[in-house]
């Protein structure tokens, strides 16, 4: 190996040990950038210029992800100002006839809201009117927490299979379809779910319904209706997460949260309802047509009955996200349409880059060490750069011993401590180009390996075992202690985790 392959090396192991340690990985993904490509042709003003290259390259190959994110943001957003959101999971409440029954349909419910609209906005609308539902049937506010942190910060956020940004950014890293990391994501992430749930449900659940029932929350103590929370933080009335600033509930908040999942929705919820008949009908016709969406894509991937390429996920979301958020303005807001879409869509912009900015400058040093990319950061005319990621594996691989088994458990303990920082995604450009690296000598499916620390580091930082992550939010609408929650959390999640590491090796 080179020096500049010694360089690229530390700089992995400093971005590794930054997310462990929950600091922010801007900075040594920069420094790690700059002092490779300066180990590689000696110039200062190469290094430089490859530091802006590298982030540029990044966005240009996520950029799509950014616009996704926006369009249905943005379209969340219109729904919001009608209070079309709310009234969409309104009905769901009535199904909740006894705790058992509260669980199954908290979880149910919040698993599909969050495949289509992310946990964190999902969750406004679920403490605000299905979980005082849930608790009145019945169901402790540990057991709706433990629900909701499973079904939602995992289960869904692990796969990502709608909207498709985890997937795509794995890809970029892996050099493999997103599809295919979708599709493992998503049946590695059930097997974790489920395995989570049920263990979840013994081991914690039915000993609080009990417990609960001979002591239950009386209605004035429904949680998501604001007020502090007993031993765990509560969002502050405009939405915000509590930080050191306005937190005063005595609780260190210092470690840094989830940008993923943090970051207020845009969007005026408005009393229910000024315009009632419209945002009715938008109630019942988002999730309609994201229905059909779904069903398309499923036709597309596994039939020949429509046409389908690899990536076009994100196209139709996006699109079907865009179209619908222009049609719900323009149905309700007619006078200013053009105004309000405008504004709506610049916040989901804004919204996209405050959530996933940082993981630009961290994709662009993983980039440097593929030559797909590597050749456009360090400047070389003929397009074709050094492999730095795949040769510092190549000559360590004897090291390695060839077992598919033994590859999927380094991975899931490489996307453990990658969703230590709080996020995990940050990391998942990284966790694609081990996965990519490794996949051959092990006689593993590259797709595999990335899917597998793309469900470890999402299940820790999105997040369900570290209390710095999101899960301060699901603490805070339950109000119950985000500790707590940690760790009845901690043995039902990563029994899950080696129930799928062992699952992947036997599937695929």
């Amino acid at each position: 190996m080179t020096v500049a392959h010694i360089v690229f090396l530390l700089g992995l192991v400093g971005l590794i040990v930054a997310m462990a340690l929950r600091k922010n990985v801007l900075i040594p993904a920069v420094v790690a950038t700059f002092a490779t490509a300066l180990a590689y042709d000696g110039n200062v003003a190469s290094a430089v210029m490859a530091v802006f290259r590298a982030t540029l390259t990044a966005g240009g190959a996520l950029f799509e992800i950014f616009v996704v994110i926006a369009a249905v943001t943005s379209m969340l957003a219109a729904m919001r100002t009608i209070g079309a959101d709310e009234l969409m999971v309104r009905p769901f409440g009535r199904w909740m006839i006894n705790g058992r029954v509260a669980y199954i349909v908290l979880f149910v419910v919040t698993y599909l809201l969050s495949l289509f609209f992310w946990p964190t906005p999902a969750l406004a609308l679920i403490g605000a009117v299905l979980l005082p539902a849930a608790i009145k049937a019945g169901l402790p506010p540990l057991g709706a927490a433990l629900a909701l942190a499973i079904s939602g910060q995992g289960m869904a956020l692990a796969s990502d299979y709608v909207i498709g940004l985890a997937p795509s950014i794995s890809a970029s890293g892996a050099g493999v379809p997103a599809d295919d990391i979708a599709d493992r994501a998503l049946v590695l992430s059930l097997i974790v779910g489920l395995t989570a749930a049920v263990l979840a449900w013994f081991l914690t659940i039915r000993k609080e319904i009990v417990r609960h029932s001979a002591n239950p929350v009386s209605a004035t103590d429904d949680p998501g209706t604001g007020g502090s929370v007993s031993g765990g933080p509560a969002p502050h009335p405009n939405g915000d997460l509590p930080t050191p600033e306005n937190d005063h509930t005595g609780t260190d908040h210092t470690a840094p949260v989830s940008t993923v999942a943090a970051i207020d929705l845009p969007g005026t919820l408005t009393p229910v309802l000024t315009r009632p008949t419209p945002a009715r009908a938008w109630a019942i016709g988002v999730p309609a047509t994201f229905g059909l969406v779904l069903v398309y894509m499923m036709l597309g991937r596994f039939t020949d009955l429509v046409p389908w390429s690899d990536g076009a996920g994100a196209s139709l979301v996006g699109g079907t996200a865009l179209v619908l958020m222009a049609a719900v303005t323009l149905t309700t807001r007619p006078a200013d349409t053009l105004e309000h879409c405008a504004t709506h869509f610049v916040d989901g912009l804004v919204y996209a880059f405050k959530a996933m900015g940082i993981i630009l400058p961290v994709a662009g040093f993983v980039y440097l060490g593929i030559p797909d990319y590597s050749g456009s950061i360090l400047g070389l005319e003929d397009g074709t750069g050094p492999a730095f990621l795949f040769d510092t594996v190549e000559s360590i691989q004897t090291y390695i011993p060839d077992n598919g088994l033994f590859a999927a458990f380094s991975m899931l303990l490489i996307g453990l401590l990658i969703g230590l920082d709080g996020s995990g995604w940050a990391g998942l450009p990284l966790t694609g180009g081990i996965a990519a690296a490794l996949a051959p000598q092990a006689g593993m499916d590259t797709a595999t390996l990335a899917a597998l620390a793309q469900n470890a580091a999402t299940w820790t930082g999105g997040g369900t075992l570290v209390i710095w992550s999101s899960l301060i939010v699901v603490a805070g609408f339950c109000r119950v202690p985000v500790g707590d929650l940690v760790r009845r959390l901690a043995i039902p999640v990563v029994s899950g985790l080696l129930v799928a590491t062992v699952a992947a090796v036997v599937i695929w």
